[in-house]
């Protein structure tokens, strides 16, 4: 998972300073020197590692800190906030032209996830309630056009395309037919390369003057690591960009490039792609990573994603079906499972849990693991599973042999059914409920 090696590394140093009670200048500097050579070896810029460390320390070592009685948590609350900073502060949205559509163009090198990154990003905007339209302008990577309009029927987004005639005019084309036909956001996806070149550059140019983007969003690959900040330098230069997507963030454990990009370029992180599915892409909050590289994990941006997945989907249909939550069944629970699988990797939706992410450094979490509970509910009658309250221990008995597990199972599945219920109940009330409640979603 993202920042899975550096944040072992920074936990590690800070264990330290919470250990030792009242600090001193010379513990803290230690304490910094780890802390350097973690954000060095995560591939962080050198020239931001040392304009970090310096700021850490002088805050650090200033009499509030040494005088408090809770010292090396005040550290780790400098840490926490200077790391925030560093990657923008607040989380950076988009900005909407006056009048439609709204243009954000796609850039960056062959490889980095752009053409999918577009996809994803009109299926998040078409979940706000836009009416996005993609406009394919890559004609020279074999299979460009094609690639988009598959994402793009994934998403339920209609793709513009003509063929590999000029880049430009096709650009031009894409924003008439936006406007004629309705659609408030036009994303236009364009040709990428192994490297920066004046070809590159002159026709991205050309593209910009065209159709004047409300903004230009960079695409890089946080597996590059420094080389993807260098891109973005070098495109920020060049062609002068708005934002930065990071991509395959959930591939890599270092995190270098989303701790240097802002700091380097200027520019905002605005979307981080977190998984391989349309759905996993994720506005970038910085204080949120911070939390998540210092291992207190990410709670909010959890209950947004579960929020998403079970309140829209469930709390609407059982409010429709004039249904409170003790009168659920194990049917309404299977379909909870479902939703549960719609959030993402079960890898990352633990690793957003406080305390959780750390541990689950060389664990293979089972994606699978939901597989057991769906044949249990599936060996159950009808009458069954929506009256749970009659499952005696004869009933289970026969409904463990018919799914090939154990009694245990069942009776384990019945406790998670009656959290549910209970989470569900939080869930109609209010968001704070299901943050007390998360711990009772199966396998968390």
């Amino acid at each position: 998972m993202a920042f899975d090696s550096l944040s072992d590394k920074l936990q590690r140093a800070f264990k330290k300073l919470i250990g030792k009670g009242k600090l001193n200048v010379s513990n803290i500097k230690d304490a910094m020197r780890e802390v350097r050579l973690a954000l060095l070896e995560a591939d962080v810029n050198y020239l931001v590692v040392k304009d970090f460390i310096k700021t850490v320390t002088e805050r650090a070592v200033g009499s509030e800190v040494l005088a408090s009685l809770n010292a090396g948590q005040q550290v780790i609350k400098i840490v926490n906030e200077e790391l925030t900073k560093l990657m923008g502060g607040a989380n950076a949205k988009l900005t909407w032209s006056s009048s439609v559509p709204t243009i954000y163009l796609l850039c960056g090198l062959q490889g980095a996830g752009k053409t999918t990154m577009a996809g994803k990003l009109a299926g998040y905007l078409k979940k706000t309630g836009k009416k996005p339209l993609l406009a394919a302008c890559d004609i020279y990577r074999p299979a460009a056009i094609k690639q988009l309009q598959v994402v793009g029927e994934k998403a339920g987004v209609q793709v513009f395309e003509k063929g590999t005639q000029d880049p430009v005019l096709t650009s031009k084309q894409a924003v008439d037919h936006a406007r004629y036909y309705g659609h408030d956001v036009l994303i236009i996806d364009t040709a990428g390369r192994l490297h920066i070149d004046d070809t590159l550059m002159e026709e991205l140019s050309r593209i910009k003057a065209a159709v004047r983007p409300q903004e230009i969003l960079l695409t890089v690959d946080a597996m590059t690591g420094q080389d993807a900040v260098n891109v973005a330098k070098s495109f920020n230069e060049k062609l002068g960009i708005d934002g930065i997507i990071i991509t395959k963030l959930d591939s890599d454990t270092r995190g270098g490039a989303a701790l240097s990009a802002r700091a380097i370029t200027g520019k905002p992180i605005k979307f981080a792609g977190i998984g391989e599915k349309l759905s996993d892409i994720e506005p970038f909050h910085p204080d949120r990573m911070a939390s998540r590289i210092l291992g207190m994990g990410d709670v909010l941006t959890l209950i947004e994603k579960a929020t998403e997945s079970f309140e829209a989907a469930e709390a609407e249909k059982a409010a429709a079906k004039g249904k409170q939550p003790q009168d659920l069944s194990l049917d309404d629970f299977l379909e909870q499972l479902q939703q549960l699988k719609k959030m993402g990797p079960l890898q990352n939706v633990l690793g957003m849990l406080p305390g959780v992410g750390n541990k689950l450094k060389n664990v293979e979490v089972d994606e699978n693991a939901m597989k057991k509970p769906e044949a249990i509910i599936r060996s159950m009658t009808v009458r069954e599973r929506r009256n749970p309250d009659i499952l005696n221990a004869s009933r289970r008995k026969r409904i463990a042999a018919g799914a090939g597990v154990s009694v245990a199972d069942v009776n384990q599945l019945m406790r998670q059914f009656e959290q549910m219920r209970k989470l569900l109940k939080q869930m109609m009330g209010n968001k704070r409920g299901l943050a007390r409640g998360m711990r009772g979603i199966p396998f968390m």
